[in-house]
């Protein structure tokens, strides 16, 4: 479905006063306004392909109709969140879920939508139909030889896809681990899991990055042979200067301190990139700062000040996509709220006085630092994202557009009501 301009335009124009109002009041509270609005509407954020469609439980999924029924209509959809907020300019694709037929054909309709391709991911922790041996008990940790080699091989596969693409980055994601003590000898697992990864970083091309992915539990629930940022760190050293963590915000146990990792993973130039998303209990992939908006934005806070220590460009220099499961919500209205909240809180992040939080570190004053983030944080930024996405060329309110234009019933009058989107 495409967005006419000129419904965009007349949309615009019926919010216009009062978001000038708002914009005006906001721009006058802070410093370079200007450069601000530039760094928001640089900033994109990549969405996978397989968040287009419903999620799921353990227990069910309930479709809600007019789901992507192909890479191409996928393309499409991304196309219609970047047309709206100007910031999701990027897919991140799954393979094998979402091979593409004609490579050529597909980086054209992407680029025809505005959009460029992310990071590849490769799939070794569900068995495809036809494939020749099982991942039950792991891929690339597997105690069969064969096992591993089809993992290795895999991966090298997505990789080749990615060229064809102009992708310029893999991330690893391993489900492996066990479920019961005694079930696997934890250091051969590492080894065998090290020497996997080194088969597939030597297929790296010469421009491309390695995002090593880590997750606390899940499947596994006794150990995980990727389970946390140091093992994540630990494999990425031993692969190579292309080797990276990546940091997905519901990959972590219960109350871990994830601004800390970010800042010493920035430390160690091992930072590659981000999964956004929120939870209350544990892997809950929910619309990002909807359950944690404080957290967030101390994560953005430690990912500003890092990476303006080591002269990174806010955009270019790290990954950022969304990682989420749409179980009850439309999925394309789930992402245009992840995108306005990182957005939002990108913008906080860099509204803090960097020389005065100096100051009152260096001087142990707690109280003038405690202040000092949290004016950022409750300061009202939202008309200073809207400017952005209108300077973009956006919408000033997109979920608003989205529902006046009644985006979903039309997706389901040319797409029908069973349609499946993932490959879960």
């Amino acid at each position: 479905m495409q967005i006419e301009k000129y419904k965009l335009e007349e949309h615009n124009h019926s919010l216009q006063k009062e978001h000038r109002r708002r914009f005006e009041f906001i721009a006058a509270e802070i410093k370079d306004p200007e450069g601000i609005l530039q760094k928001l509407i640089d900033f994109q954020v990549a969405i996978p392909s397989w968040a287009l469609g419903t999620g799921g439980t353990r227990f069910a999924r309930f479709a809600g109709g007019g789901e992507p029924r192909s890479l191409e209509e996928k393309i499409e959809d991304i196309g219609l969140l970047h047309a709206l907020n100007k910031s999701s300019g990027a897919i991140s694709l799954h393979i094998p879920w979402d091979i593409p037929e004609n490579a050529a054909n597909i980086k054209a309709l992407a680029a025809q939508n505005g959009l460029r391709f992310d990071a590849m991911n490769s799939n070794t922790f569900q068995d495809q139909p036809g494939q020749q041996l099982s991942y039950k008990f792991g891929s690339m940790q597997h105690v069969d030889k064969a096992v591993r080699k089809q993992a290795v091989e895999h991966n090298i596969e997505v990789i080749k896809y990615g060229v064809e693409l102009g992708s310029e980055s893999l991330t690893v994601w391993l489900s492996d681990g066990s479920c019961f003590p005694g079930q696997l000898n934890f250091r051969k697992a590492f080894q065998h899991t090290l020497e996997s990864l080194q088969e597939v970083y030597a297929a790296l091309p010469d421009s491309w990055k390695m995002f090593v992915e880590y997750k606390a539990f899940e499947p596994n629930f006794y150990s995980t042979t990727v389970g946390d940022w140091g093992q994540s760190l630990l494999y990425a050293s031993k692969l190579g200067d292309k080797a990276y963590t990546l940091v997905d915000l519901g990959h972590h146990l219960p109350n871990a301190n994830i601004e800390q990792i970010v800042a010493l993973l920035l430390m160690e130039g091992k930072l590659g990139g981000f999964h956004f998303n929120d939870s209350k209990y544990g892997d809950d992939d929910l619309t990002v700062g909807s359950i944690k908006p404080y957290q967030l934005f101390l994560i953005f806070n430690e990912l500003v000040e890092g990476m303006d220590a080591r002269g990174m460009n806010h955009n270019t220099d790290l990954g950022w996509m969304i990682d989420a499961s749409h179980n009850i919500k439309d999925p394309l209205e789930d992402l245009l709220q992840s995108v306005e909240a990182i957005l939002i809180t990108y913008a906080q992040a860099l509204l803090v006085d960097r020389q005065k939080l100096t100051e009152a570190q260096l001087k142990n004053d707690v109280v003038t630092a405690q202040e000092i983030l949290q004016q950022a944080f409750r300061t009202d930024v939202r008309a200073l994202v809207a400017e952005a996405r209108l300077r973009a060329g956006g919408s000033l309110n997109p979920i608003g557009f989205y529902r006046n234009e009644k985006v979903r019933e039309n997706l389901i009058k040319q797409r029908g009501s069973k349609t499946v989107a993932t490959g879960l």
